[in-house]
């Protein structure tokens, strides 16, 4: 049961609210329209809004009869949220939390005014490492010929803790209302703003009162825009026989046009050089490219708004322009989303604000990688018009064209890699293709490609891995020096060197990376033997006592199950392996047919020749040969030419 007390309790908490809730009546073509008036005219979110229907509004028919709908607005209850000042004037929210942080050095402040018949005192105290208000000062300003008493108590302890931004009482004087300040309130004929001026008390007359001002501006029909602010301003601070602006009419706010949010840098000025962590620019790492895949968010359209219209002074609705949903137009290679708001990428590549379209071009076109271009890495297809230079890099999802020369870099494709001259690789670099490398000539460079490497003129002391063939088909054509694994053939005109030197060594038949993961698996099938031979011998040792004594102490009974648990975990791991083993010897069995090794021309003493698993090593001057595998053995036979057709580079590529 709720008492009487618990009910008046309720009724002061809502009386207060309602204190600060105020209303308004507004007349508009739809609810929606009203409700967004309303927000306007009480400063506050349209969502915290409530109202109640007057008059049903009406689209009549065929425009006759339009009625407008007439509401009653105010602010819920539930979200009305008491504004404090501190004590140096600062709003706070209901919590009491500051708006601003910062602590500021002001000096204490204090204003003495003579309201109707009472003396008023009001004190901000000072803030940080601020001067306080001077008790003398404050009694000099109250002792007037017409002061009749003051407390002297109560002022010192509001000196003391400030009045919270409130006029208190601390005296009485002879008041004569014949003296007192007179207001005339003056309005500009646009009804956009409203001014006092202010005539001064005479000798015990009183100060105006902000409810004072306030009346009369009311009096005068201005319902809006009244600034309560500038009014206790006017009040601590009055400035007489001068006009002074105290009401300003709510101006409109037209709409924000439709635009684009654009989730990449828009100016590419403010792209450059990377800076480590300890400052230092690295000229390499030259971030000039915004690489983004397909699906990539690009922008998101930001819609056009609707105006917030405005009140004059005397509530006269002043109209808003609405923001305009302009179109957007996209550049090659993006789209809208299905969502029609969202600008996202069709292809990966590189994205730039082109006119004011996005674009997104697959293609990167440099005229040489250098300390000028940086590093590069692109979601897409590079071309390089000139060199690239020894210490920088390339990397590219797609291909890789480049016109120069490659000095000792590190050169990466997931496509085909094509460079129109020669590679200096100082033994530094290297070079890696998803599909195939076109190339004149490579020295001192390590080299792998998932297909084929194609050169036309010579290949000297390089590491090259290719898992298809390895043909250089020039007017040299020649392979000197360096280790070069070729899963199907290597073709050349010339092997080795007359004069000896560098050792030249060719494997062909064999998947190099097979291979490498069958010595792997070998080698852990090794390891797990030697395991088992151990585990064997002592579990039969362990049993044997256990057959002979009938039991075993619980520890060795323990280490025994053990042994047994590691036991079978080996066994099914060796025949994982044992699979494996199995699977990558079938397909090296099967490479037997076509790994040889076809020489035009000579093939000089001291070149080895790996065909499968057999080695033959050249000891005297070969001409025109082919090196193949039958019988358990490496073989030689007639000269058969490369299928050099079938290995045509790409368009362009001589």
């Amino acid at each position: 049961m709720i008492s009487l007390e618990q009910i008046r309790t309720e009724m002061q908490n809502r009386l207060s609210i309602d204190k600060d809730l105020h209303h308004v009546e507004v007349n508009a073509p739809t609810i929606d329209e009203a409700l967004a008036d309303a927000a306007v005219q009480l400063a506050i979110k349209a969502e915290m809004l409530e109202y109640e229907v007057i008059e049903k509004g009406s689209d009549g028919f065929l425009g006759i009869g339009k009625k407008p709908w007439k509401i009653k607005i105010y602010q819920n209850p539930d979200t009305v949220v008491k504004k404090t000042h501190n004590a140096d004037g600062t709003a706070s929210g209901g919590d009491g939390s500051l708006e601003e942080n910062k602590v500021v050095d002001k000096d204490g402040l204090f204003y003495v005014r003579h309201f109707s018949s009472s003396i008023k005192l009001k004190v901000i105290p000072p803030s940080g490492n601020g001067r306080p208000v001077d008790e003398r000062d404050v009694l000099d300003m109250i002792r007037r010929p017409d002061t009749e008493q003051f407390d002297a108590e109560l002022i010192h302890k509001l000196i003391k803790n400030g009045t919270d931004g409130k006029y208190e009482t601390v005296g009485k004087y002879t008041h004569i209302a014949a003296a007192d300040a007179i207001v005339a309130v003056e309005i500009s004929k646009d009804e956009l703003h409203g001014f006092i001026t202010v005539d001064p008390p005479a000798q015990s007359g009183a100060d105006l009162t902000a409810d004072q001002i306030e009346r009369a501006l009311k009096a005068q029909g201005i319902l809006a825009g009244i600034s309560m602010d500038k009014i206790n301003e006017f009040v601590d601070n009055p400035v007489y026989n001068t006009q002074v602006e105290v009401a300003s009419a709510i101006m409109p706010e037209d709409g924000k046009d439709s635009h684009l949010d654009y989730k990449f840098i828009t100016d590419e000025t403010k792209l450059g050089a990377v800076q480590d962590e300890s400052g230092i620019i690295d000229y390499k790492k030259n971030n000039k490219i915004q690489n983004v895949v397909e699906g990539q968010t690009l922008a998101v359209k930001v819609l056009a708004t609707r105006g917030k219209g405005g009140k004059t002074l005397f509530g006269r609705y002043i109209e808003a322009k609405n923001g305009k949903d302009l179109p957007v137009v996209l550049g090659q290679n993006t789209q809208f989303d299905k969502d029609g708001v969202t600008v996202v990428a069709t292809k990966n590549g590189q994205v730039h604000l082109v006119n004011g379209k996005i674009t997104v071009e697959p293609v990167l076109n440099l005229d040489a990688v250098n300390i000028k271009s940086g590093n590069i890495d692109f979601l897409g297809t590079v071309y390089i018009k000139g060199n690239v230079e020894d210490g920088f890099d390339v990397k590219a999802s797609g291909d890789i064209d480049i016109g120069g020369t490659v000095g000792k870099s590190k050169i990466q494709a997931d496509g085909n890699i094509i460079i129109h001259q020669g590679v200096f690789g100082k033994n530094e670099g290297f070079i890696k293709s998803g599909k195939s490398l076109w190339v004149k000539f490579v020295q001192e460079m390590s080299i792998d490609v998932e297909e084929n490497l194609i050169a036309s003129d010579s290949l000297m002391n390089c590491n090259i891995t290719a898992m298809k063939n390895i043909v250089v088909h020039g007017k040299k054509a020649q392979i000197t020096g360096g280790k070069l694994f070729a899963t199907e053939e290597i073709c050349a005109r010339t092997l080795g060197s007359p004069g000896g030197g560098a050792t030249t060594t060719l494997t062909v038949g064999v998947d190099p990376r097979a291979k490498l993961r069958l010595d792997e698996l070998l080698e852990q099938q090794s390891k797990i033997a030697q395991e088992l031979e151990g585990l064997q011998l002592e579990i039969d040792n362990l049993e044997g006592i256990k057959k002979t004594r009938r039991k075993l102490p619980t520890e060795k009974e323990e280490r025994l199950n053990q042994d047994n648990q590691r036991k079978g975990e080996l066994i099914d791991e060796n025949k994982t392996v044992s699979d494996e083993i199995n699977e990558i010897q079938m397909r090296l069995r099967e490479l037997k047919a076509i790994g040889k090794v076809k020489v035009e021309g000579i093939t000089y003493p001291g070149t080895k020749i790996y065909v499968r698993d057999a080695l033959d090593e050249v000891q005297t001057e070969v001409s025109s040969c082919t090196f193949y595998y039958e019988g358990s053995m490496a073989r030689r036979g007639k000269y058969e030419p490369p299928q050099i057709d079938a290995m045509k580079g790409p368009e362009g590529y001589n």
